[in-house]
């Protein structure tokens, strides 16, 4: 997971392949033509966003997936996605981080919840961990998969104290590859009918959306604001604050709270495990390779790009113009090249979207000179807009290793997975919900 190597000059004109850039216009711009779709499932209301129809999309597009798309487009291009997954997420942090401001002291006021409903990992193990040893049979690579929503900082977590090759590596990779695959639209699903419940506080979902992955707490946030949207500021400043905290926190909450609960759980249930399902760690096998990282300049050159994108995605779902949208995406472009400088700036272990979320708050609060300006243009932006293009980017740069994984492994690591995003998503928000 270190990157190490910057990617070479020759294989810059790769990020701008016109082909890829063109099939994740047609897609974003089609899903968002066909809108949100709101189905009445009984016990609440299902929420199904353009989100979810650009990565359905992209994802039969992807070569990797239907090889017989591969007339449409090659592997080899369909690979530089995952570049654009990563910088296309920083402008839709940037718009959450500008929600952030106006809204500040109220978040002050429930400073306690936001602090503590990281705690709510913990309820991934106590979901999750059961049903991974005592129903699939699964040894120590349930503690790697069910200790947390196993994201880089988790990844980087479990590689030091196990390594990636031990059984507690191979489980935290596999739902770190479930996560890529399915974590965004599991997320929007899920919130959206839990919030068209009623039973808990929106805030306190807003919260439990902050789980450090960008698009997952977008997704999370968007549903939220989509079933209530008299508080879709309230949800979007509170959703933001808690993945900046989660930054922040998440990491020693796993490492004091979530991982020895872990192996507690996994030595109380192993006593009465059975062998009936094979060892997962065997079919396993991710091959991992160091991915290089972009240059600064390649960076800020793919991010102009990816605003061009943005904008016309913007201009179906919104109905603003490019034209006119263009002075408040300039402000989130701004935002995201000073989180870039400063993540090179500054060597410690924060990643670019930490700094440009808060970059993004300071510029929103009241006190900034320009505030007014910064919060009247980027409202111009929609935030389910922002990132359907990301997830159209995330069809594509679903890779060979991870359509091997879903085979070998069946559907037991998926259902792992989201037992494991339930139990943090809900053991966060009932904590949150505890305290405000």
């Amino acid at each position: 997971m270190n990157n190490t190597s910057v990617l070479s000059s020759t294989m810059t004109k790769r990020l701008f392949d016109w082909k890829l850039h063109l099939l994740v216009i047609i897609t974003s711009l089609l899903a968002e033509w066909i809108g949100i779709i709101k189905i009445p499932i009984g016990i609440g209301t299902l929420v199904l966003l353009p989100l979810l129809y650009a990565f359905i999309f992209t994802i039969l597009l992807n070569p990797n997936v239907v090889p017989s798309m591969k007339a449409v487009i090659s592997k080899d291009r369909a690979k530089f996605a995952s570049y654009a997954v990563l910088l296309s997420i920083m402008p839709f942090i940037a718009k959450f981080g500008v929600g952030v401001g106006p809204k500040v002291e109220e978040i002050i006021a429930a400073g306690p919840a936001l602090l503590l409903q990281e705690l709510g990992n913990v309820a991934t193990a106590i979901i999750a961990l059961p049903v991974a040893v005592l129903v699939f049979g699964m040894g120590r690579e349930s503690i790697g998969a069910t200790h947390s929503i196993a994201r880089e900082p988790n990844i980087a977590l479990i590689a030091d104290k196990y390594g990636l090759q031990s059984a507690e590596g191979i489980g935290v990779m596999g739902v770190y590859v479930m996560g890529t695959l399915f974590g965004a639209i599991y997320f929007s699903l899920m919130a959206g009918v839990i919030a068209s419940l009623d039973i808990l506080d929106i805030r306190a979902l807003a919260m439990a959306c902050g789980i450090g992955s960008g698009s997952m707490m977008g997704a999370c946030s968007a549903a939220l604001a989509e079933t209530v949207p008299a508080q879709e500021e309230t949800i979007t400043a509170f959703a933001a604050t808690s993945n900046l905290l989660t930054y922040a926190t998440g990491l020693f909450v796993s490492l004091f709270v979530a991982l020895p609960v872990a192996e507690f759980l996994y030595k109380v249930t192993s006593k009465f495990r059975k062998n009936n399902g094979a060892d997962i760690s065997k079919a396993m096998d991710f091959g991992l390779q160091e991915q290089s990282i972009l240059s600064v300049g390649q960076s800020v050159s793919l991010l102009v790009a990816i605003c061009g994108v943005l904008l016309l995605s913007n201009w179906v779902g919104q109905g603003f113009n490019p034209i006119a949208a263009l002075p408040g995406m300039l402000v989130l472009f701004g935002c995201c090249v000073v989180g870039i400088l400063i993540k090179r700036a500054i060597p410690i272990n924060v990643p670019a979207i930490a700094w440009i979320s808060i970059v993004a708050i300071l510029i929103s609060l009241p006190q900034f000179p320009f505030s007014d300006y910064v919060l009247v243009e980027t409202d111009k932006l929609g935030v389910l807009q922002l990132i359907t293009p990301v997830l159209a980017y995330a069809g594509f740069a679903i890779s060979q290793i991870e359509v091997d994984l879903f085979k070998k492994s069946g559907f037991k690591i998926a259902i792992v997975a989201l037992l494991t995003f339930t139990g943090t998503f809900l053991g966060s928000a009932i904590i949150a919900q505890a305290l405000l």
